[in-house]
């Protein structure tokens, strides 16, 4: 089902629409770290190896929140802090990606080729294991993604 965003977009494009919602680095990391890895917390996403700033963290949350791409829901141990969760909208991401990532594997020198082969392997497998991880999960079984290695954890 398709909704009207309430933000006013430079024009009707629909890869404009996508630009603007996900169309800088930090964006799409925090994606990255919420599908692979299963981060859900501010602690977890400040802590990812690239670095993020905390005014540029909490700006990217927002907008991914105000997108219908993520939720954020009080933690139910502390109040005062918000657990991430991806939306259906969010989840539908994991296959663009999944994209993103084997693309630069094939044209650059990139990291983790563990997860590289995985993906390559039985791309609609690690697909599934995404969507089943985060389709109406509170606490999703999540991928630890190391250097050179993925491995399944419970959270």
């Amino acid at each position: 089902m398709r909704k009207k965003s309430n933000s006013k977009r430079r024009s009707e494009c629909p890869l404009n629409a996508s630009v603007e919602m996900l169309g800088d680095r930090w964006s799409l990391l925090i994606l990255r770290d919420m599908m692979l890895r299963g981060f859900r917390s501010y602690k977890e996403f400040m802590e990812c190896y690239e670095g993020i700033a905390t005014n540029v963290l909490a700006d990217r949350l927002h907008r991914l929140v105000a997108s219908g791409i993520i939720t954020a829901q009080p933690d139910p141990a502390d109040g005062r802090k918000l657990i991430y969760s991806l939306t259906a909208k969010g989840i539908d991401l994991a296959p663009v990606m999944t994209e993103l990532v084997l693309w630069a594997a094939a044209h650059e020198n990139t990291g983790n080729q563990a997860l590289v082969s995985q993906m390559k392997a039985d791309k609609a497998k690690f697909l599934a294991e995404v969507r089943e991880r985060w389709a109406g999960a509170t606490a999703p079984r999540s991928l630890k993604m190391t250097s050179t290695k993925m491995t399944t954890i419970h959270r």
